[in-house]
């Protein structure tokens, strides 16, 4: 396979196809033949996407299987393409051909009980693995870079198409022109790295240590991403999916009016719906189809996606979603108060609930860039209950016009609770602002264990240094539609294994509630700390010598393990601990023998801080 020929060719043609099959169309004549389908992808990109198919569907096999079973469906493609009559295999619908072929391997890991079903059924089981697999194959990681460079110069192209494979059976979800984009970085990052391998003044691991983020980093936070708004759909369904689009797409493109928001918004739905259901194909042309729209409307949408536009087709995506938001138009009212003060609200609200409260939800947004997705869709909750309460007969007259101060309320809250989380960054900064949200998540959370809470609490300081440098105007969505991320994978590890019932209930109840409820958390009263055993706290003389981020990490698992111990423990109860261990340590790393010294002193700091905790 000339992989490099098939990701090129992706890239300049694919976006043809879309446009040769519009949605309409779609709906209208149901699935799309394999020949049909062959022709408007052509026969590089047909063997490309189906290798990502096939490994995503089956992350047990290898790559030759995979590849031998990409050739053989394309081939049968292009024969159809030829003589769509000719075969009775021409007349069936894609799925059901790509499955097929995966049933007629032998050995491969929990699939037959997958081609015992019939469709769609079949179809549902093959996503369900999709959704096993995520659990153990291990992340894309730096390589070995003389390894790497041996085979880059020995298996130049199928060495491509081994990445290609890599990281769609690592990502089983991932949109598939993430995955070739991803490949070309890869395939720079070789070239770049292992171009002179044979100077041996070539620092090859400096080289890959920093080209390898540029590859990885894209795939995880694509990844991420695509995870996060399966999650939204699966647990809070489309119409929380839709307006949180629609504040979204309100705010990037404040000029367009809300006809072709709506429309932009229910794409886009409509795409993520495809792609969570792990319908590669679709997924892919969907998102063609909706950056063929924007891109040919760009004077009635915005005019700060020119250069996106004019970028190569598998980076326009990535590019529109972060370019910044267009600038208002000039005669924008400041203020909606239409929608408190009209005397037609209640029938309107009546009469077109969904509507009426999207297009204030449109308005409210596209006038506010400087607020978060999330909380743009508390304040339509807020409007809604409002309209609920003051709609109804009998209430009072003037009930809609306290709207106004419970939103500054609201509002005030919410930057409050940023602004304060900022200050003690910019006091603590990392490591001790980690510290201070292991204290307060293990308190909540005390069923995560150690590496899941420094990991979340690592992610959450993360966003801290990138968002609390930025202004006012930029702060809350940095922060806030961040965070959301990061409390989205625990949400979903908490559908995994459930943690505790306060979690349930804020990952349950509302997806723009999520954060402040959260956030309000206290101890997980329903948790039964640990006992006090021998081993629960051990010191050692090696942490004389560990270089100071593994010891820093050391000190936090032990800090956890001390709330698991007593939650209830005080502010001023944890700074003596702490202090009493810094002291020992101090005075243990000045010893001769510091791990004699630990041995003699770390039962009796043990016995101090047990006096300390029971005061």
């Amino acid at each position: 396979m000339k992989w490099r020929t098939i990701i090129f060719v992706v890239l300049l043609v694919s976006l043809t196809a879309a446009k040769a099959l519009p949605r309409s169309s779609r709906d209208v004549e149901g699935k799309t033949s394999i020949g049909q389908r062959f022709s408007q992808l052509h026969e590089n990109n047909f063997k490309a996407i189906a290798l990502i198919m096939f490994a995503q569907y089956m992350p047990g096999g290898t790559f030759g299987r995979a590849a031998r079973m990409a050739e053989g469906v394309t081939a049968l493609a292009q024969r159809c393409a030829v003589a769509p009559s000719d075969s009775a295999n021409c007349l069936k619908t894609l799925d059901r051909i790509f499955f097929d072929t995966i049933c007629q391997e032998e050995n491969l890991p929990r699939i037959a009980d997958c081609c015992a079903k019939e469709d769609p059924e079949r179809n549902d089981c093959f996503l369900s693995l999709k959704n096993f697999s995520q659990g153990f194959i291990p992340p894309l990681e730096r390589p070995d870079a003389k390894a790497a460079c041996r085979n880059y110069s020995q298996h130049q192209q199928p060495l491509t198409g081994h990445f290609i494979y890599e990281v769609s059976r690592k990502h089983p979800f991932l949109y598939a022109p993430t995955i070739l984009s991803v490949a070309l970085r890869y395939e720079e990052m070789m070239k770049n790295c292992c171009g002179s391998a044979e100077d041996p003044s070539q620092h090859l691991e400096e080289c890959f240590q920093r080209q390898t983020p540029k590859v990885v980093k894209p795939v995880r936070e694509e990844a991420l991403r695509q995870e996060h708004t399966c999650g939204i759909l699966k647990k809070f369904g489309e119409r929380t999916l839709k307006a949180l689009k629609l504040t979204q797409i309100s705010q990037k493109f404040p000029r367009a009016d809300f006809v072709t928001v709506h429309k932009l918004v229910m794409d886009v739905a409509d795409m993520h719906k495809d792609c969570c259901r792990g319908d590669t194909l679709d997924c892919m042309r969907d998102r063609e189809e909706i950056l063929h729209y924007v891109c040919t409307n760009q004077h009635i949408l915005s005019s700060k996606i020119q250069q996106c536009c004019e970028k190569p087709l598998l980076q326009r995506s990535e590019c529109i979603i972060h370019v910044e938001n267009d600038d208002k138009p000039a005669d924008l009212s400041p203020h909606i108060r239409e929608f408190i003060e009209d005397k037609g609200v209640c029938e309107r609200f009546a009469q077109e609930k969904d509507t009426h409260l999207a297009r204030f939800l449109y308005e409210y947004s596209r006038r506010h860039p400087e607020f978060s997705a999330q909380m743009l869709l508390r304040i339509g909750k807020g409007y809604e209950d409002l309209l609920q309460e003051c709609c109804r007969p009998g209430a009072p007259s003037g009930c809609r016009s306290r709207g106004e101060e419970e939103l500054r309320t609201h509002i005030y809250e919410t930057e409050s609770v940023m602004r304060t989380s900022c200050d003690i960054y910019k006091e603590k900064g990392d490591y001790y602002f980690q510290n201070e949200l292991l204290v307060s998540f293990t308190k909540k959370m005390p069923q995560l264990t150690s590496a899941e809470l420094i990991k979340f609490t690592k992610e959450m300081t993360t966003i801290g240094s990138k968002c609390c440098r930025l202004g006012q105007d930029k702060l809350l969505p940095c922060a806030e539609e961040n965070l959301d991320l990061v409390l989205g994978e625990i949400c979903r590890r908490h559908l995994a294994d459930p943690i505790n019932p306060g979690v349930c209930r804020c990952c349950s109840s509302s997806y723009a509630f999520r954060r402040p409820c959260i956030g309000k958390l206290e101890i997980d009263e329903s948790y039964g700390p640990l006992a006090l055993t021998p081993g629960l706290f051990a010191f050692h003389g090696d942490l004389c010598t560990m270089k100071e981020e593994k010891l820093q990490h050391r000190k936090q698992e032990m800090l956890i393990t001390l709330l698991k111990y007593k939650p209830q423990i005080s502010p001023e109860q944890l700074r003596s601990v702490t202090a009493a261990f810094a002291a020992m340590k101090e005075r243990c790393c000045g010893e001769a023998n510091p791990e004699a010294c630990f041995l003699k002193e770390g039962p009796e700091l043990i016995k101090r801080s047990e006096k300390t905790l029971s005061a």
